[in-house]
């Protein structure tokens, strides 16, 4: 039944080495019934995680209302950590508990299989966010493991994945605005959840910000742009007063994708097609840190230029 499993034995010095094949065996046909799930060629591969029931974990586990900024950093980083290892990932963009990571549209990784696609980053990214819960949490123990779904979408044209970070980054402020005034009058109008949800039913972006402003005092324009706008990771190259010569670093920011500025300033994003240089005079974040700033702690840095 079993033939070929051993393919030769050498002796070397009274000791051997096995060299083995897989064995072929009868019951190998039900190798025949794994689908062939290789994706659409010449198209962006778009994979979307979102927490499972994250409404309870995040009670569970006291995140602050209506944003965690522990929550939302630990996210980022967790993305972080799976733009570190997939270098075919141009960017990804996270709100909430949901993060999205778009691939180049010419990507061979895992030879564009969807199942392997999919489970890699998943898991990658759930480990991650496991992985590092202290180092945002801190004390705050994590009680059970958080889970996450997944899916791919695949879009043909540039124009479509622009159209999709738009529509994410659209959801960030419909949301973050209704959650903003939903706990403003929970928290402070000291209003049920139920009463607060009545309140705030057929409501428009002009009512909750007039709600915010006379009743609470809120300005929503001056709200974290990470809770307004979400976070967008891009590969770039930075290059500072610290490191003369041009590296890659993977760059969190938190700008508008909605307006047609950005898409000029990033115009070989999804296709690049120049070496244009991009001046960044953003902040220095946790993750350009440990990219750049660690390498030689003991000078300062004073200008990143960005391409």
């Amino acid at each position: 039944m079993f033939r070929n499993r051993l393919k030769s034995i050498r002796f070397i010095n009274t000791k051997y080495i096995h060299i083995s094949k897989m064995a072929k065996s009868s019951f190998e046909y039900v190798k025949s019934y794994e689908l062939d799930d290789t994706l659409l060629p010449n198209t962006w591969i778009v994979v979307r995680i979102d927490g499972k029931c994250f409404h309870k974990f995040s009670e569970h586990h006291n995140f602050t209302k209506p944003n965690d900024l522990r929550a939302l950093k630990l996210m980022n980083y967790a993305a972080y950590q799976v733009m570190k290892d997939t270098h075919d990932i141009c960017v990804a963009f996270g709100q909430s508990d949901e993060y999205s990571f778009i691939f180049n549209k010419n990507t061979a990784f895992y030879k564009r299989r969807g199942a392997k696609l999919l489970t890699t980053i998943n898991s990658k990214f759930s480990s991650s966010y496991v992985f590092y819960w202290r180092k945002f949490f801190g004390d705050e123990i994590l009680q059970y493991p958080p889970s996450f779904d997944g899916r791919i979408v695949l879009y043909p044209s540039a124009e479509n994945v622009i159209d999709y970070l738009k529509w994410r980054q659209a959801d960030v402020h419909i949301n973050n605005l209704y959650n903003t005034a939903f706990w403003a009058l929970v928290l402070q109008g000291k209003l049920s959840p139920a009463q607060a949800e009545k309140r705030l039913c057929g409501t428009v972006s002009a009512d909750k910000n007039e709600i915010l402003f006379k009743e609470f005092n809120i300005n929503y324009n001056k709200e974290q742009e990470i809770f307004k706008r979400g976070t967008i990771l891009l590969k770039l190259q930075v290059q500072s007063d610290i490191i003369k010569k041009k590296v890659t670093a993977i760059t969190d920011i938190h700008e508008d994708m909605l307006k047609e500025n950005f898409w000029l300033k990033y115009e070989n994003l999804l296709e690049p097609k120049s070496k244009k240089v991009v001046h960044y005079n953003g902040p220095i974040t946790d993750i350009l840190t440990e990219q750049i700033l660690n390498r030689d702690k003991s000078k300062p840095c004073n200008s990143i230029k960005i391409s």
